[in-house]
């Protein structure tokens, strides 16, 4: 095995033994619940139940993004003892946390140039995060060279896909995703949107369904589109923001759907939740095609 530390932020949704086993360092987002800040970035200072249930009440919650200043003092550490680090971070379309560390990485190679480490875009979010992590984890036992590992992320990012549906329309609303008007005409009639993370990384509105139970298998209709009729899927990672049921329901119908090595059901990090509240339910797959693809065959721009 090469030997490298993997890194990534609390974006990650990933069991924290998984993290533990592989020795993956986590750097923190801070988040917001009301007016008490939590820096750890998970859930060390609240559980994740009891956070979303405190959306659920009305509470409001938000992220701050990860400065450079940060990023400088964590790489400067390693470039120091001389250790490799590859650094694996939420998309640059949903914050400028990754475009900060850009920033750091090039003010500490000018003081250590011959440092080697490599900060990826992961272009995703939650549980796309976690797949390019776990796949990372993976060529790095099977030998990959460090560079060469995060070249190839590079590509693979963009053919890993991300599908989202959520319950409440008015957190999309209140992050600028949907108008006041479309969120409570959809609650009202009962319209569930259906998202993914387009190919700039951003969080995008694509399509709708009338109920959540067929908002749960259009996520897996779109999956199987994306996917040729004799692929088999390594891992699948499922994350939502506590609704176990949906989870459990969208897991069973992704097993039925497709052959698959392991499904991972996980709590969605509230870097994420924060912003699509309780009862979101996302799907993160290694796709047959890249997004770019995906969006001009199903979505094609409209002139």
């Amino acid at each position: 095995m090469r030997n490298f530390t993997i890194m990534t932020d609390t974006s990650c949704d990933l069991p924290d033994e998984f993290f533990k086993e592989n020795n993956i360092e986590i750097v923190p987002i801070t988040f917001h619940l009301n007016d008490k800040q939590h820096v750890d970035g998970r859930w060390k200072e609240i559980s994740d139940v009891d956070f979303y249930n405190a959306l659920r009440d009305g509470g409001k919650a938000g992220t701050a993004q990860i400065n450079p200043e940060t990023y400088v003092e964590i790489f400067t550490q390693y470039a120091e003892r001389g250790e490799p680090l590859l650094a694996i971070f939420l998309s640059s379309g949903l914050s400028p946390s990754y475009n900060n560390s850009v920033i750091a990485l090039a003010e500490v190679k000018e003081r250590f140039p011959y440092c080697q480490i490599f900060s990826v875009d992961s272009f995703n979010a939650a549980g796309g995060v976690g797949l390019l992590v776990e796949i990372a984890v993976k060529k790095r036992a099977e030998g990959m060279a460090l560079e060469e590992l995060a070249k190839w992320l590079e590509e693979k990012c963009h053919s890993c896909l991300s599908l989202f549906t959520v319950d409440d329309l008015h957190y999309l609303h209140r992050g600028g995703r949907l108008s006041k008007l479309q969120a409570v005409a959809g609650s009202i009639i009962g319209i569930k949107p259906l998202l993914n993370v387009a190919p700039d990384g951003t969080l995008k509105l694509k399509d709708k369904a009338r109920g959540r139970k067929a908002s749960i298998e259009t996520l897996v209709s779109q999956m199987k589109r994306s996917l040729n009729k004799a692929t088999k899927l390594d891992t699948v990672v499922i994350s939502h923001s506590n609704c176990q049921a949906d989870a459990d329901t969208l897991s069973e119908l992704v097993k039925a759907a497709c052959e698959v090595g392991e499904v991972k059901t996980v709590m969605m990090c509230p870097v994420i939740g924060a912003h699509v509240g309780p009862g979101c339910l996302a799907l993160f797959f290694e796709a047959d095609m890249d997004r770019p693809t995906y969006e001009a065959k199903y979505y094609p721009s409209k002139k």
